[in-house]
């Protein structure tokens, strides 16, 4: 079987296969053909993927392969009918682009949809690999803009005290942000919705802060659970009461498949000291800061700087293409069988966990999203996406 990696549009850097990949896939039995360019921006030279045992080839080349594989979801007017694709889709935000490929039966396998909880399913989280880097990112990103020293430095000239620094949310992006604010030496306190967060929080380096009348607001798949707008409104008033004076502020919070939480809003940044710095991690799907420019940096009036770069972990793209490429490889190699792709309707990782499963959660799907004009994906369906 053919498999092709293509180069991502302009503004993605990463690609979904680097050369060290090469060797796994073809001794699962895979020839490899990569489009000329497709791996520079993440600085694997075309020369390298000859040497691994890969094929450079031209766009069109690559697009001939059985299966492509990305992390954009590509376009469907270069696909042809009933062809294999891997790569993010993002089927909830995507639903008219996920309808074209059902009709053109496409069989669509999204990475984004991995069963987190299940135990063989680890390897092949790219929402973890990729969070975890953005979280690393977001604490550097704000550390480059705030106008002070992060680490207390004592100096015949005097102190200089250690940054604070807040994390809202520590699901897999917040605890590594925490980690790295700390190893900065920064103060850190953060905040989650979820019980179990407190022990994680603090097991990282940081400050749990507590929010009275919390409950356990996490669901079984393991991410936060929409919350009430009374409740919300507490959070809120709780933590930025706590980051009025904190030197820099990063926000998490994301819902599976839905728009990003408010958790700064407008009144709460007002309050903030000049100089201070919020990083919005989530500005590509309406950002937790309600004064979120998505892709820009701007100072308020009252001089908070609020950063709203996206696709952070295209900003670090050799490492967030090491990772996806070994995630994508391992779920490759794991439905296959002497090359060829084997889809099998009691694959945990294809179609979701079943009923009897201890991994069990109504309503949630696999990694197969369509086939044959099919959807498979009970997740998507349920949601009434599609």
């Amino acid at each position: 079987m053919l498999l092709g990696v293509i180069k991502e549009p302009d503004g993605e850097k990463r690609v979904a296969i680097i050369p060290n990949s090469i060797k796994k896939l073809r001794k699962a039995g895979f020839n490899i053909i990569i489009e000329e360019g497709a791996g520079i921006s993440a600085n694997h030279l075309d020369s390298e993927y000859e040497k691994a045992g890969g094929k450079i080839g031209s766009r069109q080349d690559a697009l001939t392969a059985d299966i492509i594989v990305s992390i954009r979801l590509p376009e469907v007017s270069i696909l042809r009918n009933s062809q294999m694709v891997a790569c993010v889709s993002d089927p909830f935000r995507n639903a008219q682009k996920i309808s074209s490929y059902i009709k053109k039966s496409i069989t669509l396998f999204s990475m984004d949809m991995i069963p987190r909880r299940l135990s063989r399913a680890q390897s092949m989280d790219v929402n973890s690999s990729q969070d975890n880097l953005a979280g690393y990112k977001a604490v550097l990103l704000g550390a480059s803009q705030v106008p002070k020293g992060i680490p207390m430095m004592t100096t015949s000239a005097g102190t200089i005290r250690p940054a604070k620094v807040v994390i809202m949310g520590s699901g897999v992006a917040g605890l590594q942000a925490i980690a790295t604010a700390k190893r900065l030496g920064a103060v850190v306190y953060a905040s989650d919705v979820r019980k179990s967060a407190a022990e994680q929080i603090e097991s990282v380096g940081g400050r749990f802060i507590e929010v009275e009348g919390m409950d356990d607001f996490e669901d079984e798949a393991g991410y936060a659970k929409p919350l009430t707008l009374e409740f919300i409104q507490k959070v809120n008033d709780t933590v930025c009461e706590v980051a009025s004076d904190a030197d820099i502020i990063v926000t998490t919070a994301r819902i599976f498949g839905r728009p990003a939480p408010i958790t700064v809003p407008s009144s709460a940044v007002l309050n903030f000291k000049s100089g201070a710095v919020i990083v919005d991690m989530n500005s590509d799907v309406g950002g937790n800061c309600e004064l979120t420019k998505p892709g820009e940096i701007f100072t308020t009036d009252n001089g908070v700087i609020i950063v709203g770069t996206s696709n952070l972990p295209g900003t670090v793209a050799n490492s967030a293409s090491m990772l996806y490429s070994n995630n994508l490889t391992t779920f490759i190699t794991s439905i296959s069988k002497d090359g060829n792709i084997v889809l099998s309707e009691d694959d945990d990782i294809l179609v979701g966990p079943s009923e009897d499963s201890d991994f069990y959660v109504p309503g949630m799907g696999g990694v197969l999203i369509c086939s044959n004009g099919k959807i498979h994906s009970k997740q998507t369906r349920l949601g009434g996406v599609l």
